[in-house]
């Protein structure tokens, strides 16, 4: 690995993975704990479609995706909070809708569009530096929306009727969260891609929920977490010669499913424990 990293791509890959992370660690907790995973799997495939529209008008695709991930955030948001219409069918419609606009928009495109496919699956090690800068002020965006809206976002996360009590805008602070989670999702489609972005949101805060409770501690967790997993993915894709976008998520999975066992194995142990201590 450090033989690789006299290579301008692999330094690349690496800053991204860091700063991905931190994005993944603060918002991914707030998807775990508010259970809107498959949100962020609905606002990742809407965003397809404004990958579509950048290489339609020859902008870069990124600044497509973040208006059309923010779009389908705020739609999301609004729609499943003043109407009726369940969740499921809102994000299924949008889903739908963003892709197939996306592939509308790259069949109108003249020319191969050679880079499509990064974006579906990722491709971190072709990362370039404007995309780290981009990516460098999602983070500071992300950092400042939550440090300015923490107990806001704490108190809607565990009780959201006690949030209403206590006048906290909680349909605009839900909002406020789906629309940072569509910014979390622009970061990640270069990582790992569309197609696995609700693997990297969610696996780290899904195991640092497992040892603490602390909101704080978990986001902490998770960002160490996540910067684990991507290194380590990257290192064992250039190694092996694996993609590295699918490696990485396969390096998540292995330690979540570990963490479950470990869980699982310690749980067992302590009722045994206490078994004994009664029979005695």
């Amino acid at each position: 690995m450090i033989t690789a990293l006299q290579f301008d791509f692999m330094r690349h890959a690496l800053m991204a993975g860091v700063l991905v992370s931190i994005a993944c660690g603060i918002i991914g907790v707030y998807v775990v704990v508010n259970r809107i995973v498959f949100v962020s799997g609905g606002i990742a495939h809407a965003a397809y479609g404004g990958i579509g529209l950048g290489y339609f008008l020859g902008i870069n695709p990124v600044w497509g995706a973040i208006l059309f991930s923010l779009s389908a955030a705020l739609g999301m948001g609004v729609v499943q909070r003043k109407t009726r219409q369940r969740a499921d069918t809102i994000i299924g419609v949008m889903w739908a809708i963003g892709m197939a606009i996306g592939i509308v928009f790259v069949d109108l495109t003249r020319g191969y569009v050679v880079d499509l496919m990064s974006y579906l699956f990722g491709s971190i090690l072709t990362v370039p530096r404007s995309d780290l800068v981009i990516m460098a002020i999602l983070d500071v965006v992300i950092i400042a929306l939550v440090a300015v809206f923490y107990k806001e976002l704490l108190a809607m996360s565990y009780d959201e009727t006690f949030a209403t009590v206590e006048n906290v805008p909680v349909d605009a602070i839900y909002i406020v969260l789906l629309c940072m989670i569509g910014l979390t999702v622009v970061m990640l489609m270069r990582v790992v891609g569309l197609i696995m972005v609700i693997a990297l949101l969610t696996m780290p805060a899904a195991i640092s929920e497992q040892f603490t409770s602390s909101l704080k501690k978990m986001m902490v967790l998770s960002i160490v977490l996540g910067i684990v997993f991507t290194t380590t993915g990257l290192w064992l894709s250039y190694a092996l010669n694996l993609t590295s976008g699918a490696t990485i998520i396969l390096v998540s999975g292995t330690a979540f499913l570990l963490s479950l066992l470990y869980k699982a194995v310690a749980k067992r142990h302590a009722r045994m424990s206490d078994a004994g201590r009664y029979s005695n």
